[in-house]
């Protein structure tokens, strides 16, 4: 093909983008792709009702799909070739070009068009850049891609004052590059008083009112002859996708504000227009993929899902032990519908990682949720081994449910992890061989010298620390972190315990008596992240003045508790650490699963 389509064919082009809900650039900060997966996949359904959505109107489309979805659902990939659309590559980690020397692109390039190969047994033409567009200082990347035979490209949009002098430069057009030469197909854009602005949609659609993006694409139309390039993402039909509030305010707007119009939108565009995937508008041959490449058959939704083996500085393999130590789990759970996937996909590779020198059981307390967190609990975690769940009849706070874990284990090391993450579970790795002889408590600190806090508010971390360091004046183990929930504990010391509270603040008091006490309390450095999925429990204002209110009290009773304490070690029993008499009856866990 020499041109493009002649204005009276009208003829445009749909592209749309083959991603997940948390794959996307701008919950990028928070959600790096070694933790991909970790959460709940949407992509499946999202991409069936895209599917469904161009049967409804008889339009073909150009899927710009990551290499990592082709590896991980290649029966998906593989269905949308097989209903008649193009998939074409948009890399295989969703980087972005400013992100790789071109070594590293050309890499990424060729593992994201063979994994995609492979899903699809066809030869992939083009590419879209994942994360931002394609500036002129970017054209190194054309080369690369005509190098390595790709037909055409789709990354370029020329934005404000670029290329203003250049028209042609905002339409299809053929690329020269040294010996090769590459079709380049522009977002769609608006020239006004000499500014190009976005009309292409897909995030443009959701933003700028209907009527002026109505007007701008009517107009192109009318007056353009090259084809209006308009894309979408399948997860942006999808309303009801999980909210990622730890992103940034404004990438939280960008990624979910009007996401509820997209499906009456794009239907209406679908409609008045007609498209054509960029394969078939540059009449394309569907060519066999490489015979190099093996090809993986599968259904529609099908899954090829491994949770990987190594992570980060969990990599390194060690030797089992002798005989393998069984440990109990506890995970307290309050409104934690929208975490649980997300933790049950952690846990499996955590258990990965920690099956040659433990046994690992678990207790799942839910705190009298309001959500569907008991149900969840049951679907999700219900075939797991060595499981128990377990219910408050009414809601106690998450100390309490952390000792009615404890109290129902059969095991004598006891892990508390948190339900949404916020410490890496498979940090466990780390604090489970300080437990040794004569230790009590193993706690994990992200405020010891050697821990980290990514991406928590200035302000939680200052009031946090400020509370550590007043903490610090009563206890006698000097520790950096007294409120982490995330620990491993000495069953026959703990479990007999009663604490006067029950909720955050039983977590510190926990600590300080087992120190008044006399136990042993190691503290192993750790990363505390801020939370990904669902809203924070802790009323941070009430929070801080029980911990003042606890503070003040252990003070006014501290020689008075040690004295009771170190008398009850030294002859042998476990104290009753409650001068209300008012600890409440907890639950034993379900047994038989």
């Amino acid at each position: 093909m020499d041109s493009p389509a002649s204005p009276k064919e009208k003829v445009h082009v749909l592209t749309v983008h083959l991603e997940d809900y948390f794959q996307v650039g701008t919950l990028r900060s928070v959600i790096p792709p070694k933790n991909w997966y970790r959460f709940e996949t949407r992509v499946e359904k999202n991409t069936v009702k895209t599917l469904e959505l161009l049967e409804e109107h008889n339009l073909k489309a150009t899927f710009f799909c990551l290499g990592w979805i082709a590896d991980q659902l290649p029966g998906l990939v593989r269905a949308v070739s097989e209903k008649g659309h193009e998939v074409a590559s948009k890399g295989y980690l969703h980087r972005s070009l400013r992100e790789m020397q071109p070594g590293e692109f050309r890499s990424d390039l060729i593992q994201s068009r063979e994994a995609i190969e492979r899903a699809t047994g066809k030869k992939v033409h083009g590419f879209r850049a994942a994360r931002g567009w394609m500036h002129e200082q970017d054209f190194w990347a054309l080369d690369i891609l005509a190098e390595e035979g790709f037909s055409y490209d789709s990354s370029f949009c020329p934005l404000g004052r670029e290329f203003s002098g250049d028209r042609s430069q905002r339409f299809a057009h053929r690329h020269k590059i040294s010996s090769h030469d590459i079709w380049e197909f522009p977002l769609s854009t608006v020239s006004l008083l000499g500014f190009s602005l976005p009309i292409a949609g897909g995030n443009y659609l959701r933003q700028i009112p209907d009527f002026l993006m109505r007007r701008a694409v009517a107009h192109w139309n009318a007056t353009c002859d090259s084809p209006f390039v308009m894309y979408f993402h399948v997860w942006e039909l999808d309303p009801q996708q999980p909210r990622i509030n730890a992103a940034p305010l404004f990438q939280r707007i960008r990624q979910y504000r009007n996401l509820g119009k997209m499906s009456r939108v794009i239907p209406d565009y679908l409609s008045r227009y007609s498209f054509k995937s960029i394969a078939e508008f540059l009449d394309l041959p569907d060519q066999p993929a490489a015979p190099h490449v093996v090809e993986l058959n599968g259904n529609l939704g099908s899954r090829l899902f491994s949770l990987p083996s190594s992570h980060g500085r969990h990599a390194q393999a060690r030797k089992p032990l002798k005989e393998p130590i069984p440990i109990t789990i506890v995970v307290p759970c309050y409104n934690e519908e929208l975490s649980l996937p997300y933790l049950a996909n952690t846990l499996k590779s955590v258990e990965e990682r920690l099956s040659p020198d433990y046994v690992i059981s678990y207790a799942f307390v839910d705190d009298n949720s309001k959500d569907a967190t008991w149900e969840t609990l049951q679907k999700i975690f219900g075939n797991f081994p060595r499981c128990d769940t377990i219910r408050h009849p009414r809601n106690l706070g998450v100390a309490a449910a952390i000792m009615t874990g404890i109290r129902n284990a059969k095991t004598e090391l006891i892990c508390s992890i948190d339900c949404d993450c916020t410490y890496d579970p498979h940090q466990l790795e780390s604090l489970l061989p300080l437990m040794e002889e004569g230790v009590d408590l193993v706690t994990a600190s992200p405020y010891h010298p050697l821990g980290k806090v990514l991406n928590v508010p200035g302000w939680r971390l200052g009031l946090s620390k400020t509370l550590s360091a007043i903490y610090g004046l009563i206890v006698r183990q000097k520790l950096a972190t007294y409120t982490s929930c995330f620990r491993v504990y000495r069953r026959s010391t703990v479990a007999e315990i009663q604490l006067q509270e029950s909720g955050f603040l039983g977590v510190a008091e926990m600590v300080i008596l087992l120190d008044l006490l006399g136990r042993r309390i190691v503290e192993c450095p750790a990363v505390l992240e801020v939370r990904l999925l669902g809203q924070s429990k802790m009323k941070v204002l009430r929070t801080i003045l029980g911990h003042l209110r606890l503070i003040a009290r252990l003070i006014w009773e501290k020689r008075d508790l040690r004295k009771n304490r170190l008398r009850d070690a030294h002859s042998g029993s476990i104290p009753k650490v409650s001068t209300d008499g008012n600890s409440p009856s907890l639950p034993t866990a379900n047994q038989g699963r």
